[in-house]
């Protein structure tokens, strides 16, 4: 038997995707489906989640949930969901992110906009990591949860607002780590570059900045997004920060952002 069949176990493993209508999030959560994993497709936009699962390989097991993850409310109606259709969710992926507009640099962003991408990114991604893991501890479930940060958690992207979400949850993707790993919960980040894809429009110029000569896809991630997720390939990995990003983090290609009139 290869060392890559059955990366899963559908019979007692299922997953928890935010941000599956679109990009990234979307991309996982159609490969865990093709895995024969029972996923919830969660998601702000009702079209999207719906198209994500009509094309993907198995809509059987993909199970939709729309709603606004900034919204406490939300984030408790989608526990509850998906212990009412999963029971125990032992993979948890945080793919959700608001839109980013090259508007909202330091002085163009609104409170509006700077409270809504870190309750999106950060607020979500902890009380959803720690409510999963309390029913994990609960039933003596392993686990495996894949947090979607960013190579602008360490390098200004002019919108700081996203930078400095990604950044807080580039550590709390440690901390949850240290803390849960006792209970053999794992916890891991997937580090995106230039991926052409979910809310970000990507410029087909920024390719020659990129070693491997082209701008990432969605599909690029999906494969070791599974990998660092399965705890039978990646059972001794936590705490990681996994860089998918065809070499782009070698260099900095962003220069100060155009302010206009102050």
């Amino acid at each position: 038997m290869s060392l890559f069949d059955n990366p899963f176990d559908p019979t007692r493993e299922a997953a928890l995707v935010t941000g599956a209508g679109n990009g990234i999030g979307r991309a996982i959560a159609q490969a865990l489906v093709g895995e024969g994993m029972r996923t919830v497709f969660a998601d702000i936009n009702q079209d999207t989640v719906t198209a994500a699962i009509t094309s993907s390989a198995r809509p059987d097991l993909a199970m939709p949930w729309v709603g606004d993850l900034a919204d406490p409310a939300a984030r408790a109606a989608l526990l509850s969901e998906a212990a009412n259709v999963l029971g125990c969710v032992t993979h948890f992926v945080h793919s959700a992110s608001p839109p980013r507009r090259e508007s909202d640099h330091m002085f163009g962003v609104t409170k509006e906009i700077w409270a809504q991408m870190h309750a999106v990114n950060l607020e979500a991604g902890f009380h959803l990591s720690r409510e999963l893991a309390r029913r994990l501890i609960a039933d003596k479930q392993p686990g495996s949860f894949l947090l979607l940060t960013s190579l602008h958690a360490g390098t200004p992207r002019n919108l700081p607002h996203y930078s400095t979400a990604k950044a807080g949850l580039s550590m709390l993707v440690k901390e949850l780590a240290k803390t849960f790993g006792s209970f053999d919960i794992r916890v891991n980040a997937l580090v995106p570059g230039a991926i052409a894809a979910g809310g970000f429009v990507a410029d087909p110029a920024l390719a020659r900045h990129i070693p491997l000569g082209r701008l990432g896809e969605a599909k690029d991630l999906a494969p070791l997004a599974l990998a660092v997720l399965s705890n039978r390939i990646s059972g001794y990995v936590t705490g990681a920060a996994i860089v998918v990003d065809g070499g782009l983090s070698l260099t900095n290609w962003f220069e100060p952002p155009e302010l206009g009139e102050l």
